[in-house]
């Protein structure tokens, strides 16, 4: 007897433990992997002043037009700002790689597999007509970006299975059979939209009336193509949580639009503008050697950062015959000489990328080795020898100027590939076609022609003709989308977690997509199997050899020339701001910081006159 009653108090318990262990994590985050930094019931950020006082204005500009407030389109070209409108159901902290806190959602509900997620929105939650966030409005933004929306997001939500309200503000979003732990984060970025403004209205075209939101920001005013000046929301719903104390602080923001990066800055410099991002090298070393600088009116720093510089590079359209030989493109990236460039052009200022998630512990350095070698290994029949014998890097030159030595190199490997200089026209010429090769290098903005131009000048030298072409943002756009180019500066930022991005980023599929972030149209069978072995990695130690392996195997596919990189950001601003001590691991925020009163006052005092 004593021994069934045993057993059988055995088997509640072994029950009882199974249910608790199947019992998913409910909570007020989460993170991609590992614990999150802030738990539950946190006042703040750490990287917010939690006192920082509300008020002022704060104006910034940017370069081009508009045409519409719809970012979520293919169509048309949007507003900058937008963001400030809406509210996600999670927000990312700053001071960690991946981790993200409810902002709409109250709580969430996620098992161990992560094979689905719940969100349990705040009751609280509205949009700015007064109406409640619910569960209709997250089904609906989900199926309408799916089915109306940018291609990018069938992408990046690819692994969704279906959708469906589990309560008046509950919604479940089940997941497709395989690992990608990423998606429950990925979900909680996914900004919401409200079904019944939307309704009556075609979401698929581009407008300039302004659209309801639930964010901190209202549009207050516009120009259209010229400006566009976002209100702060006072009685905003979310104001007083954690993910938002200590941030939104300006009252007003405006972004004033301008056709000329140079004319910009002079605004700047007078007074119409208050703060800059300035990528420019050369405008960094030698447009704000002003009075303002120097009494203290302006203020110019460079705030280090911890994030990953992802890649900026000249990137080629693999769709185009004479690119789609890797040798080929292996060749012509001895035409750009980063060392002389870096002296001459940037004042010394940059460090050469070699790594599509430089700056990080995620790329790929030395030889394969352990983890990333094995992984390697399982494709070693369709990946290139070198990968596993020699380190990758770029071509280096002393700085002279003189590539001779360069450009004999890559001629040898371009006869290689079957092309060599026609002794008649002194034209680099395909010797099966008689082609010669020529191609456009199609650029957004004029600063990058004196980047472009001496990679001109080395290409003609082997007797290759190209051309470049500066266009307006719109075109710009419309042709990046189209794939309709030969060439284009590109940038992808990549995050300290890489995961589903990635398939839009390098994927067959979305090589073929309109649209997507795939411009150079890259199909490699490895690529994409090593993408999902990145969305699936079960731990950080195991996402970083995964991500390594992506990153040699893109390096070897030379489906960019890599250009430069700089692990600060520069930042310059007319001195009527404070901002916290603390810079979080991703970088300066502006909307962490906040009109100071104070200086605001000697500022005016003492005017932003005679800075030319």
């Amino acid at each position: 007897m004593f021994r069934s009653i045993a057993a059988a108090f055995a088997l509640i318990l072994a029950i009882s433990a199974a249910a608790t262990a199947a019992e998913p994590y409910r909570g007020h985050g989460m993170a991609m992997h590992g614990d999150m930094k802030y738990p539950a019931g946190f006042r703040n950020f750490d990287y917010v002043n939690p006192a920082a006082p509300k008020g002022g204005t704060v104006r910034l500009a940017t370069l081009g037009s508009y045409d519409s407030f719809n970012g979520f389109i293919i169509k048309g070209e949007s507003a900058t700002g937008m963001g400030l409108v809406y509210d996600t159901l999670m927000v990312s902290s700053l001071d960690e790689p991946f981790s993200e806190y409810c902002l709409l959602c109250e709580t969430i509900e996620v098992p161990e597999d992560r094979s689905w997620i719940v969100f349990n929105l705040r009751e609280n939650a509205r949009w700015h007509d007064g109406q409640p966030v619910t569960a209709d409005d997250v089904i609906w933004t989900f199926n309408t970006l799916m089915e109306k929306g940018d291609p990018g997001y069938r992408y990046y939500y690819a692994g969704v299975k279906k959708v469906e309200k589990t309560g008046p503000r509950g919604v479940k979003f089940t997941f497709q059979p395989g690992d990608n732990r990423e998606l429950p984060l990925i979900l909680g970025q996914l900004v919401v939209l409200p079904k019944h403004y939307w309704e009556g209205r075609d979401f698929g075209v581009t407008t300039l009336e302004p659209p309801l939101g639930s964010g901190p920001y209202r549009i207050e005013s516009f120009e259209p193509g010229r400006s566009v000046t976002f209100r702060r929301v006072a009685d905003y719903w979310g104001g007083a949580l954690p993910v938002s104390v200590g941030s939104n602080n300006f009252d007003t923001v405006r972004y004033d639009y301008y056709r000329d990066e140079t004319v910009m800055i002079e605004a700047f410099k007078a007074g119409a503008v208050d703060y800059r991002d300035e990528n420019s090298s050369r405008h960094w070393a030698t447009a704000y050697d002003v009075p303002a600088v120097k009494d203290g009116r302006m203020i110019k720093e460079e705030l280090k950062h911890g994030r990953s510089a992802g890649m900026q590079g000249f990137a080629f359209n693999l769709r185009r015959p004479i690119f789609q030989d890797r040798q080929v493109r292996r060749a012509l990236a001895y035409a750009f000489d980063f060392e002389w460039s870096n002296k001459t052009l940037f004042y010394g200022q940059y460090t050469r990328t070699r790594s599509f998630f430089q700056n990080s512990e995620l790329a790929a350095t030395g030889l394969p080795q352990g983890r990333e070698r094995e992984i390697l290994k399982e494709f070693s029949s369709k990946l290139p020898p070198e990968i596993f014998t020699t380190e990758y890097n770029p071509p280096v030159t002393d700085g002279s100027g003189n590539s001779r030595a360069q450009l004999l190199e890559a001629l040898g490997i371009l006869r290689q590939a079957g092309w060599d200089i026609n002794p008649e026209t002194r034209k680099l010429t395909n010797q099966k076609t008689g082609e010669a090769m020529t191609f456009e290098v199609l650029l957004s903005s004029p600063l990058f022609e004196r980047v472009v131009l001496p990679m001109k000048n080395n290409l003609a030298q082997l007797g290759i003709e190209i051309t470049v072409r500066t266009v307006d943002s719109a075109q710009y756009i419309e042709r990046l989308n189209t794939f309709d180019f030969d060439m284009v500066v590109s940038t992808w930022g990549q995050s300290l977690s890489p995961g589903n991005e990635q398939r839009n980023f390098w994927s067959s599929a979305a090589a073929d997509e309109a649209g997507s972030r795939n411009i150079g149209g890259l199909k490699d069978p490895v690529v994409d199997k090593l993408i999902e072995m990145v969305i699936a990695a079960p731990t950080c130690a195991e996402l970083v050899q995964r991500v390594r392996a992506l990153d040699r195997v893109l390096q070897w596919d030379y489906v960019v020339i890599p250009q430069f990189h700089t692990p600060v950001d520069r930042v310059i601003y007319w001195n009527k701001f404070s901002r916290p001590k603390v810079v979080p691991l991703q970088g300066a925020s502006l909307f962490t910081w906040w009109v100071d009163p104070a200086k605001q006052a000697v500022l005016d005092a003492k005017g932003r006159g005679g800075q030319n």
